[in-house]
This record gives C-alpha cells, sequence and structure tokens, in this order.
C-alpha cells in the first residue's frame, strides 16, 4: 500500500555549492561541535576527520569549518579582502514535500518506480520510509539480532537497499526512516514478557486489529527500537521519525496491564526516557529525531491518556509532527465543534498552537496533513483545493 501525503512545514537543508569556491561556514558562538555536526547531518567524527582535526575542544566560535560537498546546505559566502571566507549566511529553509511509502508499498516493484519517478519529476523533495512498519516488519536485511529472532523480518522487500539510498542522495531527496515503536505485534508475541498484557488472561492484550503491543515501561522495548534507529542513521537516513511513541488507546483498554502502574506520572516518565536514551544512542550519527504525536497533544496540556506532552519531549527531539487530521478531532476545536468542514482551520490554529508552545526550543514543527476521505463526521472526499489549504494552513501558522 502506497499513501501520498503532503509532510510540508518543517526545514531541510538542500545542497547547492557555489561554481569555483569550496564551501565553508563559520561555527557561531553558543554552538557546541556536536551542534554543528548535527546540523550538516554528519556524526562529529565525520566532521573533525574532513577538517584534520585531532581535538573537539578547539571547535569554537569563529572558527571556519570545510563542509563535505554531499552535506552542503545552500550557502552564502562572503569573502574578505584576504580571500578569506569572512561571513557564512548558512541556512535557507526549503519546506518538506515528502511522500509516505509503507513496508509493502517498497515491496511492490511497480510502486517503487513510481515514487522514484515522482520523487524525480515533481516538486516532492524527501520520502519518509517504513523502517519498522505498523505491523512491525523491517524491510530490509538487519543487523539487530532480535529482529531476526522475533520474526521481523518474513520477506526482505528490497534486497539492494545501498542501491536505494544512493539514488535519493545523486537525487537531493531527504530520506525519514519511520519507526513504529510499542505498536509491534512480532516482539510482543515472541517476548510476552515485553508485552501489554490482558489481564484477564494473561496473554498479550490486542488492538482493534488484532495486534499485541510491547509494553512503554520495559527497557529492553527501548533498547530494540533504539537498535533499529541506530543501523537506519548508519545506512544513511537524514531523520528518524518515531510513530506510535505512546500508549495505546484501541481496544479494549479495561483488560490492559503494563509492567508498572498506569499513572500519568509514569506514562510521562516513560515516553521522556525513551527519548533521552534515543538521543544519547543516535546522538554521534548526526541524524535528526522527529516524533508523530496525536493533534490534541497540541492543545491539551496533560498527556492525553498516552504519555505524550510536546514540552517534555522537546528538549530530546529535532521535528515535532502533529497529526492534525480533521477526521480525529472528536471533540472539535475553539469556534468548531466539528472539525472535519474546516481543514484549513485545523490546521492553522493548532499548528499555531504548537508553534507557540515550543517558542524558545529548537524544535521545528511538521504537522502530517489529511489526504484521505473522513471517516467521521460525513465521509466527505478532500479535493486537491482542500489538501493545499491545509499545505498553505501550516506554512501560514509558522510550521
Amino acid at each position: 500500500m502506497l499513501i501520498l501525503v503532503a509532510v510540508i512545514a518543517g526545514l531541510t537543508f538542500t545542497a547547492t555549492a557555489h561554481a569555483g569556491l569550496p564551501d565553508y561556514t563559520l561555527v557561531p558562538s553558543g554552538i557546541s561541535v556536536w551542534e554543528m555536526a548535527r546540523w550538516y547531518h554528519m556524526s562529529v567524527d565525520e566532521l573533525l576527520a574532513f577538517n584534520g582535526i585531532n581535538d573537539p575542544e578547539s571547535v569554537q566560535a569563529g572558527r571556519v569549518l570545510v563542509i563535505p560537498e554531499h552535506r552542503r546546505p545552500r550557502t552564502t559566502v562572503v569573502l574578505a579582502p584576504t580571500g578569506r571566507p569572512e561571513f557564512a549566511a548558512v541556512i535557507q529553509p526549503e519546506p518538506i514535500k515528502a511522500l509516505y511509502i509503507t513496508y509493502y508499498g517498497l515491496g511492490h516493484k511497480g510502486l517503487r518506480s513510481h515514487v522514484l519517478k515522482l520523487l524525480e519529476t515533481t516538486e516532492l523533495n524527501a520520502v519518509v520510509i517504513d523502517v519498522k512498519g505498523d505491523r512491525g516488519y523491517i524491510p530490509y536485511q538487519s543487523e539487530v539480532k532480535l529482529a531476526g529472532e522475533v520474526g521481523a523480518q518474513p520477506h526482505i522487500m528490497v534486497k539492494d537497499w545501498d542501491a536505494l539510498m544512493t539514488w535519493f542522495k545523486e537525487h537531493d531527496i531527504y530520506t525519514i526512516a519511520r519507526i513504529v515503536v510499542f505498536k509491534d505485534n512480532p516482539l510482543a508475541t515472541a517476548r510476552p514478557e515485553w508485552a501489554v498484557l490482558n489481564s484477564e488472561t494473561g496473554e498479550p492484550w490486542r488492538d482493534r486489529e488484532g495486534l499485541a503491543w510491547t509494553d512503554p515501561f520495559r527497557e529492553g522495548v527501548w533498547d530494540y527500537n533504539i537498535a533499529i534507529a541506530v543501523e537506519a542513521a548508519g545506512k544513511g537516513f537524514d531523520e528518524i521519525q518515531f510513530d506510535y511513541l505512546r500508549f495505546p488507546t484501541d481496544g479494549n483498554l479495561k483488560t490492559v496491564q503494563f509492567s508498572r502502574e498506569n499513572t500519568e506520572e509514569n506514562r510521562r516518565a516513560a515516553i521522556v526516557g525513551f527519548l533521552k536514551q534515543a538521543r544519547k544512542a543516535l546522538a554521534p550519527t548526526g541524524v535528526r529525531i522527529a516524533v508523530d504525536v496525536f493533534g490534541y497533544t497540541a492543545w491539551r496540556t496533560d498527556d492525553t491518556g498516552i504519555g505524550q506532552v510536546i514540552e517534555e519531549m522537546a528538549p530530546y527531539i529535532d521535528v515535532l509532527s502533529p497529526m492534525l487530521y480533521p477526521s480525529t478531532f472528536h471533540a472539535g476545536l475553539p469556534g468548531y465543534p466539528v472539525a472535519v468542514p474546516y481543514p484549513y482551520e485545523t490546521v492553522y490554529l493548532s499548528t499555531r498552537r504548537a508553534v507557540e508552545r515550543l517558542e524558545g526550543t529548537d524544535v521545528a514543527v511538521r504537522p502530517w496533513i489529511q489526504d484521505f476521505p473522513d471517516y467521521a463526521y460525513d465521509r466527505r472526499v478532500y479535493t486537491p483545493e482542500d489538501i493545499r489549504s491545509e499545505m498553505r494552513a501550516a506554512l501560514e501558522a509558522g510550521a
């Protein structure tokens, strides 16, 4: 299955060098070498080695660094009279416009070819790929031992993954690895001690799709997902996007049983604990970290019953992606008791709210928008005009 989405309101950096000039950047005041490396989607070791630097402490404000061609953002270099670069205006933001391709979509050669064609010929400049999809499956041959043990690779959807990633890099496509975290049927089934349990049967609890979930309190579950994320970063992804980083909501919640008491305090600690550990493990790779969250998290200051509070997540992420689908706003929004007929207003007001709450942080807000028929109100099909209005709303709200 292939789903086309417009994920438009974030920042990425496209490589365009000035002919005849090396690409320099000036280390700004107050910026660490780790932050500089992350800025260019590099590891600290890669940045230091390219510049012949042995001591990271020597990278101080005002030092000039050379950026590898394949890592360059859009840059403007102004030369001083000496011929050396005096100032580099480093960032020109470009909205991300992405296709999302699922685990199964990757396995369909025709659909995969169609995706590449669209990325090559349209305004699309990014791709979201299921690295661990909704059913817990990984599309390539993973070196994470536990993935093989629990049956997370029933089919290898892309045999030459390196060639696919090379194509993306050659075409300047920003790559986002989507990793579904706690909804994980293979892991929960193979390791029931790590599963959310059914209090009535003692077996793994299952949601409305019949899929088992892992227990968000289990650090073994954290380690497994983080290992997959580190591997994805090593394969060249620019960004790791964690989805289903939450407690379950669909199914008979009266029978859910976790390894710890299901309180708001504990839920919030579990989500933040995972992100803190993920940030530490991924920091050396320079990859960006994104999190998908429920749309109502932009409005609610509690954990929405699932452990998500955006201010608490912010210190450990680079991108927040609220799912601003009008069909999911069952209780409406201020001034709009029913959200479905108002796609622009839903996206605009919710994005603005998230941006305001994250003011003062370095987190970019990049919402998901709805490009599928309504299922909650009147079954309407959103038109291309509706979808473009959602895109415009996100940008106009400051995302």
